[in-house]
């Protein structure tokens, strides 16, 4: 064996050493830069948002019929954004022999967007993808008769879907939100054009990922808007489209996919909204209207989809995906003022959590889906008390496993759709989990749109179909 001078040993060493160490500590990934989920068309997303869209040029009238009292769901998570069915009808408890009773069916565009319903009329955002139209349209509740669309020219690519928000409607006016942040008002019944606004070439608002999926408030006949750019939120008059009021957003916080819900504390009624950036509670009445009451950044997520759900003694329970878990916040009134406090913060394996819907509140617990990194519980439709959500206290099981679908509440039981369009109906409370029936409605996948349930009617859809169904006990 050939023999190597001493010195050219230690350099071969000092080598060696020098090369495993430029191994060890080097980074393959450090020019790599953090995905968001929807982050892949941002600066095409912000570039079209400049685009000058004409809000509501096109319109066509079908037909015209009279209205139906007490068939109501005017907007997201119904009258009291509970999600609950307060009508005293009495609803079925199991599909019956020939299954779900389907009223009518209709195509759509792809997408998660659901119906609001007032006086017996169906409104429905949709996106047109042939004619590159984002389009309110009004149906028939009775009959899936298309009555009236109002539309506009605006560029869309698909990205998960495309349209995603619930209109807001009132005795007199509706509000919409479309994918790239232009908000439209009309007539309710006549889809007359009242006003228009683009948020993103007005007001600055960055189109979040997977496009807009805020749904308006309409609240004494003003509509009310997060808009994350030059504003937080912001108030305009339904009938002139002028702006009542509007909230500075000092420290730059992004429109998320949340939307604003209606607190009562203490005598003082506030907005909550959870924007990308932290949570907050706006003035919403007196001469205060749009200062900001509290705020806290305890919670902060880069994507929030789930709305706060506002409880009793002002605790406020705040959800988002993606590993960010979920918070129990209490908002209280001083001498100086209100304040907030965070109560609880949990991982998706820790306790209650949601990556979609927002959980249903009642009877002092939370009801809700938990998302699919939570562990053993993941996609289990779930229940704990509104003061520990860290304590799972009823669990569907192993079998029972829904996805990202939507559940809503009437006549004391849980309607729970899973991804693929199946329909469980369920009884549900702290003592267990129990399976009424279950049968599949549409053979789709993504049945993610919100529920809606009025005069015995419930409405759902997957990605491309909605659907009416007959769910009165006969």
């Amino acid at each position: 064996m050939k023999k190597y001078p001493g010195y050219i040993l230690a350099i071969l060493v000092i080598l060696g050493l020098g090369l495993m160490a430029l191994w060890f500590f080097h980074d393959p990934v450090s020019s790599f830069k953090s995905s968001v989920p929807g982050m892949d068309d941002r600066k095409k997303n912000l570039a079209a948002a400049a685009e000058k869209v004409n809000i509501g040029e096109n319109f066509t009238l079908f037909a015209s019929i009279p209205g139906i009292q007490g068939t109501n769901w005017p907007r997201f998570r119904g009258e009291q954004f509970d999600n609950i069915n307060k009508e005293n009808l009495r609803l079925i408890s199991k599909w019956g022999v020939s299954g779900p009773r389907i009223v009518w069916k209709l195509n759509l565009g792809e997408g998660h967007a659901a119906p609001a319903v007032f006086e017996g009329r169906v409104y429905l955002l949709d996106y047109d993808e042939s004619k590159k139209e984002d389009a309110l349209r009004c149906f028939s509740l009775m009959t899936g008769q298309e009555l009236w669309r109002r539309g506009y020219h605006v560029h869309l690519k698909r990205n998960h879907g495309l349209s995603r928000t619930i209109p807001a409607v009132s005795k007199n006016y509706i509000v919409t939100i479309g994918p790239r942040c232009q908000v439209m008002c009309c007539d309710r019944t006549s889809g007359a054009l009242l006003w228009g606004l683009d948020l993103g070439r007005e007001f600055q608002a960055e189109v979040p990922f997977w496009y807009t999926g805020q749904c308006p408030l309409i609240d004494n006949d003003t509509a009310i808007i997060a808009v994350g750019g030059k504003s937080l939120l912001m108030a305009v008059d339904c009938k002139t489209g002028k702006k009542a009021w509007e909230t500075p957003n000092q420290h730059n916080w992004k429109m998320s996919h949340s939307s604003i819900m209606i607190m009562n504390l203490d005598g003082r009624k506030m907005y909550v909204y959870c924007a990308i950036g932290g949570v907050c509670g706006i003035a919403a009445s007196g001469p205060e209207r749009g200062k900001v009451l509290w705020e806290t950044t305890e919670f902060s997520p880069s994507v929030v989809a789930p709305s706060p759900v506002i409880m009793d003694e002002g605790r406020i329970f705040v959800s988002a995906g993606y590993g960010a878990g979920s918070a129990l916040l209490q908002v209280k009134k001083g001498s100086g003022g209100f304040s907030v406090k965070l109560l609880q913060k949990l991982k998706p394996q820790e306790g209650l959590a949601s990556e979609q819907q927002t959980p249903v509140y009642y009877g002092g617990y939370l009801y809700g889906i938990l998302p699919k990194d939570a562990g053993d519980l993941r996609n289990q439709f779930v229940c704990c008390r509104e003061t520990d959500c860290g304590n799972i206290v009823m669990k569907s099981g192993k079998t029972e496993r829904f996805g990202l679908g939507p559940y809503i509440m009437a006549d004391g039981k849980f309607f729970i759709l899973n991804d693929d369009g199946e329909m469980t109906i369920a009884k549900a409370s702290p003592a267990g989990f129990t399976v009424l029936d279950k049968a599949r409605v549409i053979d789709g996948q993504d049945s993610w749109g919100p529920l809606a349930i009025t005069g015995g009617y419930l409405l759902m859809r997957d990605s491309k179909t909605l659907v009416c169904l007959d769910i009165r006990e006969k």
